[in-house]
């Protein structure tokens, strides 16, 4: 996982198009425009994965559903395996007050 920090200001969502209400389709990269100015725990090749913002921590939710789909299409893991893998490599390692939140939706 890196630690990015981009430092610029917050900056205003904009609302004026109907259609988009002032997002892309990219909700990671919303966030970390939006909250540029503090430091978000980003783990490596989950973006699309990306659920959320705990905005009292500024800590990134994942979907751990997600996370384990991307290892079983990307990676041609089992899905045993990528279950695996995710809580050893992934979710198992701590990096700080900024680790990712990881939102267990696979029950």
């Amino acid at each position: 996982m890196d630690l990015v920090k981009i430092p610029t200001n917050k900056k205003s969502l904009d609302f004026s198009e109907e259609r988009s209400f002032g997002f892309d389709n990219n909700l990671l990269e919303n966030i970390i425009d939006y909250y540029s100015d503090e430091e978000l725990m980003i783990a490596d090749g989950f973006d699309d994965a990306v659920i959320g913002i705990d905005v009292s921590s500024t800590r990134i939710i994942y979907s751990v559903k997600k996370c384990i789909e991307i290892l079983c299409v990307r990676d041609e893991m089992s899905l045993e395996e990528a279950i695996e893998f995710f809580e050893y490599n992934v979710s198992g390692a701590y990096h700080g007050p900024k680790t990712p939140i990881w939102s267990e939706d696979l029950l």
